[in-house]
């Protein structure tokens, strides 16, 4: 995945839309991930399947009803 910085990306657009066509292109602000710039035919393929977020999100196995939690017990220093 190429990498630039805000600063890179508003010098050289066309270098990012360049980036962009082989793969995700992560703009940094101020050093931290802020944006990803995708092909459109990227962005399709990511939304083909035509389903919202919350249907991406939601669970579709059932949860297995052998799972036995654990119980922390966290030891407090004394003072």
């Amino acid at each position: 995945m190429t990498t630039m910085s805000a600063r890179e990306f508003n010098r050289d657009v066309s270098a990012a839309k360049r980036a962009a066509e082989e793969g995700p292109v992560l703009i940094t602000d101020r050093g931290e991930p802020a944006f990803v710039l995708l092909s459109i035919d990227e962005y399709r393929r990511l939304g083909e399947t035509g389903a919202d977020l919350v249907d991406r999100l939601s669970m579709t196995d059932d949860i297995d009803v052998d799972f036995e939690p654990v119980q922390l017990q966290p030891k407090v220093p004394e003072l």
